[in-house]
């Protein structure tokens, strides 16, 4: 079942479908549950929705490398002179214009300008500017378009996250990739359409607490939830098969509780049992796909050098940058990396480097290894993390061990690949990276831009739930056309 079907029998309530069971329910049951094209791999992947893309799309997949606890523009992206050369003179208060702070430094007496340690270098043809714990990434500098006039509405951790991956500061929403899979469906039979993965960053600071709901399907129909793939035991939680139980065996448990389902389905006439049936399926599959997707040990020696010998660890930001490209090999259409560790509210002299030893390389391989293989064209990636910092020092001004507390008014991310010009900034800040002075870009339309990207309107992509229209964007968002190329 398509869905687009799904989302119609969703909207005509299951009662009706109960009572009508004898004629929408058997003709979806007669086309679409029977047990062969049940089995076939042909017919079980996850389908988008008609019209879907609306146009023809620069990219087919996105690889969306999320840094949780959100780094500081400072030390990486958005280099101010005026900072060093004002450093531990008092903020002149003119610049807050009413803005929040948090709790943490809103009582603080002394809001002292702090320079960075790091020193910044220009790269490439382009001559964007990077701090130099980013060598690797400087390497592909004229494949990135750096954006430092991003902003958003949400001061703390959990309801910022929140904000990025669902468009919503409050839980309950579809995430992006779950968007992005009811949109345009899957390209794999055998691979979910929308998987995550986690890191911990080498800082090992406590990180901030990440949610399945981040990568839930909200009211969206749930096969178009992520799938956390894992690094210890299991890939897949419950993909294996109970100790004792042989495939043949698995396979008549399965179609057991598959008939089960469709009598249910039947008698009910939900939606969510044909969900059930094809996630089913998709486990039964999966126990074959993912032991191979996960096992690197076929890469020459040359992918680990381009990304690292970390990338020979499971569980490691650059393995998971590996799995990624392998993933979008196979046609999986959202793959989720969040890399954690990045809350700097102490400490950045030491952790900075440590945390950009996690990323830099990685990052930058999987730009070099896609474009390698004539894949990042057709690939949008997006690196960054919640909010940015504040230019004023957390606590004390130590020099040796300095913080910065949030910053949701101005801060830095950087795309590449699918339907982006590289080599490009846009955006920019006050003296201070305080305030934007141009072209701000809320993340409703970083989600707009990305929808873009994969060919789809984020105005036409909706759902209707509880009598209301919504879409990721919400009423918001706008298409950033200075990032396209």
């Amino acid at each position: 079942m398509t869905t687009e079907e799904n989302a119609v029998l969703f909207e005509t309530r299951r009662q009706f479908l109960g009572r009508t069971s004898a004629g929408i329910g058997s003709a979806a049951l007669a086309s679409i549950l029977n047990p062969r094209l049940l089995s076939s791999i042909s017919d079980s992947k996850v389908r988008g929705v008609t019209d879907f893309p609306n146009f023809a799309p620069k990219a087919k997949r996105v690889i969306y490398l999320f840094q949780n606890g959100a780094p500081s523009q400072f030390e990486l992206f958005d280099n101010k002179p005026e900072v060093a050369k004002r450093h531990g003179e008092p903020l002149n208060p003119s610049f807050f214009q009413g803005q929040r702070l948090t709790g943490m430094t809103s009582g603080q007496k002394d809001k002292l300008i702090c320079k960075s340690i790091f020193k910044f270098k220009q790269h490439g043809q382009s001559g964007i500017e990077l701090g130099e714990t980013l060598p690797y990434l400087g390497k592909v500098a004229d494949e990135i378009a750096v954006v430092r006039s991003m902003q958003t509405q949400a001061i703390n951790h959990d309801p910022a996250v929140t904000f990025f991956q669902t468009g919503f500061q409050q839980a309950g929403r579809p995430s992006a990739g779950a968007w992005a899979s009811y949109g345009l469906g899957s390209e794999n039979s055998d691979l979910p359409a929308f998987v995550v993965m986690l890191s911990q960053g080498s800082a090992k600071r406590n990180s901030q607490a990440l949610y399945a709901r981040l990568w839930g399907s909200g009211f969206l129909p749930s096969e178009h939830q992520g799938v956390q793939f894992r690094s210890i035991g299991d890939p897949v939680l419950y993909l294996a098969n109970p100790k004792g139980i042989s495939s043949m065996r698995r396979r008549r448990m399965l179609d057991l509780g598959q008939e089960l389902n469709r009598r249910h389905y039947q008698r009910l006439g939900d939606p969510e049992i044909i969900t059930r049936i094809q996630q089913a399926e998709m486990a039964y599959r999966m126990q074959a796909s993912v032991p191979e997707l996960m096992d690197t040990k076929s890469e020459p020696d040359s992918t680990f050098s381009l990304y690292g010998e970390r990338a020979r660890t499971p569980g490691t930001f650059a393995a998971n940058c590996l799995l990624a490209r392998r993933l979008a090999e196979r046609g999986v259409r959202f793959i989720q990396l969040y890399h954690r560790g990045w809350d700097h509210h102490s400490d950045p002299p030491r952790d900075m480097p440590l945390q950009c030893g996690d990323i830099d390389q990685p990052s930058a391989a999987l730009i070099n290894d896609l474009k390698q293989r004539g894949m990042l064209d057709e690939t949008l990636i997006i690196w960054g993390g919640e909010f940015g910092r504040t230019v004023y020092a957390q606590g004390g001004l130590n020099m040796d061990k300095y913080g910065r507390d949030h910053h949701p008014r101005c801060f830095s991310m950087w795309l590449a690949g699918g339907g982006i010009k590289g080599g490009t900034t846009y955006g920019a800040t006050d003296d201070f990276s305080f305030n934007i002075v141009k072209d701000p870009v809320p993340v409703y339309d970083l989600h707009a831009t990305m929808l873009h990207c994969l060919g789809i309107d984020h105005e036409k992509l909706t759902f209707k739930f509880q009598g209301r229209h919504y879409r990721l964007t919400d009423v918001h968002g706008n298409v950033v056309k200075g990032l396209l190329a």
